[in-house]
């Protein structure tokens, strides 16, 4: 009976391709997850959406961690509907202040523990003390609360078309992100799997380096990928597009086109930049020179290695960090930066310095320090 089932399973399979095949082209794009619409598909497919007119967390799950994205950020990802819920057809990812809850004193003297009794309430990241924190007078607790949501069980894709709507937060060292990681590690640990970032932005009203807007009238698009995270070919491929009218006032369509020849990032249907694999991603991040006795994590593979794998989708709200995405050398208007890259207590700095950033965040429900999203959609190439 098993073989018979199967064969009948395989049947249907071959059907199915050989259906698609002949009513449209055949589509190189593949995806798995609880939402993945079943395939073959057709090229221009619509295969994932969300427009967010409910907060659907099958498709979305929260990441509870104290870790700071692996930069030391100073906010922690919960599932909390204080900073993450869908109003009138919109996610919102809002920030709040963990001290409106605990009181100020606890940030030096607290304990805060994320792990959890339920499979929706565990500590989903353990690095950088990311599951349990003790503050005391130098190592504040983390003083922002904030979400970070993926489809990592619910929908991964490979190769594709897709779009985001969005309109970025206000507020000094916000740092809102909608980006992709590999469904599996199949090169290794990070950053051999490859990263997608989509879109970045600073959430900073007036921050200037070298007399140029990198705040909210800047966003911008990379690749992470390297055999070691101290070999990180981002810079290859990072790409920045700036607005004066800000990306902060308005909602604006940031897009990716995933080829097995080229990444291409847009904004509002513009080329941000066009990304081809070339020779393979060894060559491009020049690791032959600059790591000579790392092993190539993607010898013998796709030239778009290690872009040749199914990835998840990512929509967070980060605030801060020392890993220099806020530069030291910036200028912020009048206000400052409460915190060096190189302090060892800058969450302490940063949140003592709150009467200069804190006047440029609104974080009332729906207000401009909140990410908005109107709609996440994936099609088929």
């Amino acid at each position: 009976m098993k073989i018979v089932i199967a064969v009948a399973c395989l049947l249907v399979a071959l059907c199915s391709a050989e259906e698609a095949s002949s009513r449209c082209d055949a589509s190189l794009t593949t995806a798995s997850g609880s939402k993945a619409l079943p395939g073959p598909y057709c090229s221009g497919d619509l295969i994932f959406e969300d427009n967010f007119n409910e907060f659907n967390l099958e498709t979305w799950e929260h990441e509870r961690t104290l870790g700071g994205g692996g930069n030391w950020e100073f906010q922690a990802y919960e599932n909390n509907r204080a900073n993450s819920f869908c109003e009138n057809g919109i996610l919102n990812i809002r920030p709040t202040y963990l001290a409106d809850d605990t009181g100020d004193a606890f940030l030096s003297s607290g304990t805060w523990s994320l792990h959890g009794a339920q499979p929706a309430d565990v500590c989903t990241g353990q690095s950088f003390f990311g599951c349990e924190r003790v503050g005391n007078a130098n190592n504040f607790l983390n003083p922002i609360r904030s979400a970070r949501i993926r489809t990592v069980d619910s929908f991964n894709f490979k190769y594709g078309r897709m779009e985001v709507r969005a309109r970025m937060p206000t507020g000094d060292w916000l740092w809102p992100a909608v980006w992709l990681l590999p469904k599996v590690q199949a090169y290794g640990t990070w950053p051999a799997s490859g990263e997608i970032d989509l879109v970045e932005s600073r959430g900073n009203l007036d921050l200037r380096l070298d007399g140029v807007h990198i705040g909210n009238q800047q966003v911008g698009s990379t690749l992470h990928f390297g055999p070691n995270p101290n070999q990180n070919g981002y810079a290859t491929t990072v790409s920045y597009t700036n607005n004066n009218s800000g990306f902060n006032n308005a909602f604006h369509n940031y897009g990716l086109e995933w080829t097995p020849d080229h990444i291409t990032f847009t904004v509002d249907g513009q080329v941000l930049r066009r990304i081809d694999a070339g020779s393979g991603f060894w060559d491009r991040g020049n690791f032959q020179t600059s790591s000579p006795r790392s092993e190539n994590p993607w010898v013998n593979r796709p030239a778009m290695a290690p872009f040749d794998q199914e990835f998840y989708i990512l929509i967070n709200l980060a605030v801060g960090g020392t890993n220099g995405f806020f530069p030291d050398a910036a200028i912020n208007g009048n206000r400052g930066k409460p915190w060096s890259n190189t302090s060892p207590t800058a969450a302490r700095d940063f949140w003592n310095g709150r009467g200069f950033w804190q006047p440029t965040w609104n974080t009332s429900r729906g207000g401009s320090s909140s990410f908005l999203v109107d709609y996440v959609r994936v099609w088929a190439l």
